[in-house]
């Protein structure tokens, strides 16, 4: 069965991008990359159907300019941070189209929103690093002390890569880092520092419902964070059935058919640490030599027959 997929995607050129354009079209389907900021989301205009494409040029990324709603039968949301707002809005009108989708707008939001993310999990019963969240700096203290204590990892809730993050040793960097954070108008986690990981943690790719691929990630010298963004080092990762299980059950408790899962271990056993609703490819296939692109379309085919 051949699909027409559209990968929502600001750059063509990136290697994600790539990789699932190329694993669409040697499956034989029709595959096309659209800036998310081109497409017209229209409402208040009669019952909700696909508009035919009208091009306008190109963007300035080389993308075509459209208006309406593209007809295809699947969509892969590449939704950037800087975009997430409008980004939703489309993938929620091709969701109202019945749009077979790697993840839902609101999966989206759940994973980009680290405090609801954490909520998602904890309520379905995961275990995550203790964590608080406080609406001053004033409540510094109450929240170290509820962690557990210093150091404390303190985390952008809506940031990528390793951005935002910082591992505070004492309350005056603490107190200086929350002060910035109030300053921009931004909100922060306060959470556990976990010691024994020892700056490693692991990546799992959750397709449907099984992980594809998994690898350690160990963090550069003086580094805590072990993001490949932050010169963090990767190898294949061959996870125990237990770290299986908990990357789908995140997965699924956010919504997500596609996601990283970044989980560690510590004194207490796994911990979930973030879900990723278009976790980068390849750092990843790199490291395992796994087509986690193709894997991709092969699950919008099997969705696809289900829907069938």
């Amino acid at each position: 069965m051949k699909m027409r997929i559209a990968i929502l995607s600001r750059n063509r050129s990136l290697y994600s991008t790539r990789r699932l354009v190329q694993a669409a079209q040697r499956r034989g389907h029709k595959v096309s990359v659209l800036d998310t900021l081109s497409i017209a989301v229209e409402v208040g205009i009669g019952r909700y159907e696909a508009a035919p494409i009208r091009m306008i040029g190109t963007s300035a990324l080389g993308l075509p300019r459209t208006f309406g709603v593209p007809e295809v039968d699947a969509i892969v949301p590449r939704i950037g941070t800087s975009v997430t707002f409008y980004g939703l809005a489309v993938v929620r009108q091709f969701e109202t189209l019945g749009v077979i989708t790697t993840a839902t707008a609101d999966a989206i939001a759940c994973s980009r929103d680290k405090l609801h993310s954490l909520q998602t999990m904890d309520k379905a019963g995961m275990p995550i690093p203790r964590s608080s969240v406080i609406a001053t700096p004033d409540a510094l203290i109450s929240a170290v002390q509820a962690v557990g204590g210093l150091p404390v990892v303190i985390k952008l809730i809506r940031g990528t890569q390793g951005k935002g993050v910082v591992l505070a040793r004492n309350l005056a960097t603490a107190a200086a880092v929350l002060d910035r954070v109030y300053a921009a108008k931004r909100q922060a986690l306060v959470q556990e520092y976990i010691a024994e990981a020892h700056g490693r943690d692991r990546r799992l790719i959750v397709v449907g419902n099984r992980c594809v691929a998994a690898m350690e990630r160990l963090a550069a010298e003086g580094e805590f964070r072990a993001n490949l963004h932050r010169g963090g080092t990767a190898v294949p990762f061959q996870p125990d059935k237990e770290t299986e299980r908990l990357a789908v059950a995140a997965a699924k408790a956010h919504g997500l058919t596609v996601a990283g899962v970044d989980m560690l271990d510590s004194d207490k056993g796994h911990l979930v640490l973030e879900v990723n609703s278009s976790p980068g490819l390849e750092g990843i296939e790199q490291a395992t030599g796994v087509d986690i692109a193709g894997e991709i379309i092969l699950y919008l085919e099997r969705a696809a027959r289900q829907k069938r």
